[in-house]
């Protein structure tokens, strides 16, 4: 295979702003998009100081009263935001050894009765008790909106090394007002002496557009795995998110952006503290139907993805009902088969026909 990747590239940010080197910057994400999926994005226009204080409130998030959690859990949420227990989740039948907060920016539902059913998978997150956690959420949602930021500016980055013009995908979004992304906080516990596996969570690939990962502790433990099938780390590296590419927008570019398998695995056994990291999923709009938005793109662009080659096959799994459901509806079947229990306490009918068995001892949408 022409071009497959034995490291994640990593480039950098303020080239963007610099005309004499912003090519170069185009260059190197038209071939991390293309021939990786994942890449590491040094210098993000988001605050250092919010990021520290988001890294300090972690352990604090985590230490808090197993009743405090239990009164935002995710059951509690049509939109599935909220507390989820550590093991709640199977990855390719395998218990995914994570605990999770799942929250995302501001939004108003706009479901009504009669409405798509997928309208209520966005809406106002769950937040511990401001005595609990003081200025966490401020912080928090402060975050939020710079990552949205940078997700809007990244995508027409994107379009300008697919040789679109720079609001080529806009058509994919609502306006600002309409639109909701999401973010999870996530611990990896250290496995105990006696455990058999180290997943943290299995092989699988994002949904979405785009994922900003803030590797938010010094752990090692993140994989992607490459054209022949080989898995490669993407440690932390200081100052850095990583950026990786969802099934949504390679479904979207007629797989010219891969999105790439990749999979967490726990602390290594002894490690004085747990791993922890946030993930930032770019959501598109949700009545888009991605087999309606065919775009255009260069010969030469095209070329570049005949020389990738075919990948290998993964352990992980597509998300193939882009092809005839629109894409709330794709992320709704996710989030009902990751998380039974909200679906069979707030979507009784899709809930029976996944599950006509009844709700099943954990959740696992791959």
């Amino acid at each position: 295979m022409a071009s497959n990747f034995s490291s994640v590239p990593v480039l950098d940010y303020a080239l963007v702003s610099d005309p004499k080197r912003k090519p170069e910057f185009i260059s190197q994400l038209q071939h991390a998009l293309i021939n990786v999926g994942f890449l590491y994005l040094t210098n993000p226009p988001v605050a250092q100081g919010d990021v520290d204080d988001l890294i300090g409130y972690i352990p604090r998030l985590f230490a808090l009263p197993q009743q405090a959690k239990h009164e935002i859990r995710m059951a509690n949420s049509p939109h599935f935001l909220g507390y989820s227990k550590l093991g709640a989740e199977l990855t390719r039948g395998e218990t995914d050894h994570r605990e999770q907060f799942d929250f995302a920016t501001p939004h108003t539902c706009r479901w009504s009765p009669g409405a798509p059913d997928y309208l209520r998978l966005w809406g106002p997150s769950q937040w511990p008790e401001e005595a609990a956690l003081p200025g966490f959420k401020a912080t928090f949602e402060r975050y939020l909106a710079q990552v949205q930021a940078l997700g809007y500016k990244f995508i027409e980055l994107l379009a300008e090394a697919f040789g679109l013009p720079h609001d080529a995908l806009a058509q994919f979004y609502d306006s600002d007002a309409l639109m909701q992304h999401r973010a999870k906080i996530v611990k990896y516990p250290v496995p105990s002496d006696d455990a058999s596996s180290d997943q943290g969570v299995g092989p699988h690939y994002d949904a979405g557009f785009l994922t900003f990962l803030l590797q938010a502790s010094d752990h090692p433990g993140l994989q992607v795995q490459n054209l022949s099938g080989q898995w490669i780390d993407a440690p932390p590296v200081p100052g850095t998110f990583v950026v990786n590419i969802g099934k949504a927008l390679e479904f979207a570019t007629q797989g010219l952006a891969r999105a790439t398998s990749h999979r967490v695995l726990s602390p290594p056994k002894g490690s004085p503290t747990p791993r922890y990291s946030v993930p930032f999923f770019q959501n598109i709009s949700l009545d888009t139907r991605l087999t309606e938005h065919v775009l255009q793109f260069p010969a030469e662009i095209l070329q570049l993805k005949e020389q990738r080659g075919a990948a290998a096959a993964t352990d992980s799994v597509n998300f193939t009902e882009f092809d005839r459901e629109p894409s709330g509806r794709v992320n709704l079947i996710g989030r009902v088969k990751s998380h039974p229990d909200v679906a069979a306490a707030h979507y009784p009918d899709l809930f029976k026909q996944i599950f006509p068995d009844g709700l099943p001892a954990q959740g696992s949408a791959y």
